[in-house]
């Protein structure tokens, strides 16, 4: 369906959709198949300018549309699902099948398919902050009446912002507290490592450089060593992927020296307790924050 005339309707204009408008446009997308709802007047001048993209009502945007994605703030989605719901509807009525598609973190697939059409397919989404800037990650978690080929070609929107997996939505809490709230620990990483470097004598700049090319290029190599022997099941990808970074540090550990002495610190200091603390953490207040059906 994407490769064909379908159209897309991104309802919400801030950060996560306009990564995915400029994503989808990098990869080809062509601008009279977007279509965009935002409701504060000068982002909708900004999108509209930046983009040549149609801004319109929610109800507008929704009418036409193959793929309804909806990218507003958690607490905004009860103000929007009205107008979604009642167009989809009348979409409906004229036989036209529409896949919705939810962004906004905390929100159950459940919860939109008792405001939508009876069997109306739903997929979730989790994306992350490197979706900004094409580099992200997305986990797809399909709703009861959500086929392969409806996430097969949510997984065509996403990829145009980073990778795509799909999980079951049970595991969304988990995924949220490792991959949406992971940049922020990486950042907090980077930000400890670089300040490390400035006590031990290097200036901030230079201290900045190495922190985040050591970061990058250790990332790559990770990456590539993923690529070249990655397994089928995605049970034995979590293995393997464990096992990668566990066999690149022992590669770059010296027995004896400096790294080896500073990874007993680290492990001294409980940074694997800290870590699984912190993800557990972010892991429950995920399931806090829910919306599930009324």
């Amino acid at each position: 369906m994407l490769c064909g005339m379908a159209r897309i309707a991104i309802i919400g204009g801030g950060s996560i959709g306009e990564a995915l408008l400029a994503g989808l446009l990098r990869a080809g997308r062509q601008v009279k198949d977007l279509v965009v709802a935002e409701k504060n007047p000068g982002r909708a001048k900004y999108l509209a300018e930046k983009y040549s993209v149609l801004v319109t009502a929610v109800s507008d945007a929704v009418d036409a549309a193959t793929y309804v994605v909806v990218a507003v703030k958690p607490s905004d989605v009860q103000y929007v699902i009205g107008d979604i719901a009642d167009t989809a509807a009348r979409a409906e009525s004229n036989a036209a099948e529409q896949v919705f598609v939810t962004v906004a973190a905390g929100v159950s697939t459940a919860y939109y398919e008792n405001k939508l059409p009876a069997g109306s397919p739903v997929v979730r989404v989790m994306p992350n902050a490197p979706m900004l800037v094409g580099g992200g990650v997305s986990a797809l978690a399909p709703g009861r009446f959500a086929t392969q080929e409806h996430l097969k070609e949510v997984s065509l929107l996403f990829d145009a912002v980073g990778g795509v997996l799909t999980v079951a939505e049970s595991q969304i809490d988990a995924v949220t507290a490792v991959s949406g709230s992971g940049p922020a620990y990486f950042f907090l990483m980077v930000e400890a490592l670089v300040d490390a470097a400035v006590d031990a004598g290097l200036a901030r700049s230079v201290a900045t450089d190495l922190v985040v090319q050591t970061m990058a290029g250790s990332a790559a190599m990770l990456l590539e060593r993923l690529d070249e022997s990655a397994p089928s099941n995605d049970s034995a990808a979590g293995a393997f992927m464990d096992t990668s970074a566990a066999q690149l540090r022992a590669t770059v550990t010296s027995p004896g020296g400096t790294t080896a002495a500073g990874l007993r610190e680290l492990e001294r200091g409980g940074l694997r307790a800290a870590v699984a603390n912190a993800v557990e953490a972010a892991k429950t207040r995920s399931e806090q924050l829910g919306i599930t059906p009324e």
